[in-house]
């Protein structure tokens, strides 16, 4: 080995490819969480992240009904009055994610990541398509053909939309809300509503696609592996966050 070919100490030579190990993901499995109390954890685990006091976090959890408005909803949006979504027992909050409105409910797995974006990961409209292809591939482990519609955000099927996505990203390029997979949903609740501002209101879940019962601890496992591998982060099962 000439001298030049020597490696310098604590570097190793050119042609070795250095790899570092993944990051680690917690996922925490909530269970059913108010949205309101879940607007309130992302916002403490988005400053605990940019603060680098926990890792990258995937809550994993369902709501209770309820109607959510991002940047983009329109007032038309909504169909049904006050009085009658009382009535329904349906919530309904302003959010600060993008997107138009939305309803999440019991059968629904909802999906928050609270991760630290880096490098090119530092893309919303990246952000979004990686966000697509996680959901793409969980269906297609149960045998459902999910598809991107052009010019639009979320997974469809030809029976319908089976996914929503609407997300923020806050200084650090933190990533908070996320996506909603509907999985045995009672979709009458999606009458309330004009779902993500667009005209074909068709709106799907797994259960009503396969015409069986569908496990939603099953989807999580599947959730669990497939955003770890897409990710590139160690996943670490972790005890659900105490909520208030």
């Amino acid at each position: 080995m000439r001298p030049s070919d020597a490696p310098i100490e604590g570097r190793p030579p050119q042609d070795v490819e250095v790899r570092r190990p993944p990051r680690v993901l917690e996922v925490r499995r909530q269970g059913r969480v108010p949205y309101g109390a879940a607007l309130e954890l992302q916002a403490d685990l988005v400053s605990r992240r940019r603060d680098g006091t926990i890792p990258d976090q995937l809550l994993l959890l369902e709501h209770a009904h309820v109607i959510t408005e991002g940047s983009a909803t329109r007032a038309e949006h909504v169909l049904v009055g006050p009085e009658r979504l009382a009535e329904m027992g349906v919530e309904r909050f302003e959010t600060g994610r993008g997107g138009d409105v939305t309803y999440h409910g019991p059968g629904q797995l909802v999906g928050y990541p609270i991760l630290s974006l880096e490098g090119e990961r530092r893309d919303l409209h990246r952000y979004l398509r990686d966000l697509e292809d996680l959901l793409i591939r969980v269906l297609g482990g149960f045998g459902i053909q999910g598809e991107r519609a052009p010019g639009f955000t979320g997974v469809w099927t030809d029976h319908g939309k089976v996914a929503a996505i609407g997300v923020r990203v806050s200084s650090g390029w933190i990533t908070s809300h996320g996506f909603a997979l509907n999985v045995s949903t009672d979709l009458a609740f999606f009458e309330t509503i004009v779902p993500c501002g667009l005209d074909d209101r068709r709106v799907a879940s797994m259960e009503s696609i396969l015409g069986h019962p569908v496990a939603m601890e099953g989807v999580m496992d599947r959730v669990t592996s497939e955003f770890g591998a897409l990710f590139g982060r160690e996943v670490v099962e972790a005890s659900p966050f105490g909520i208030p």
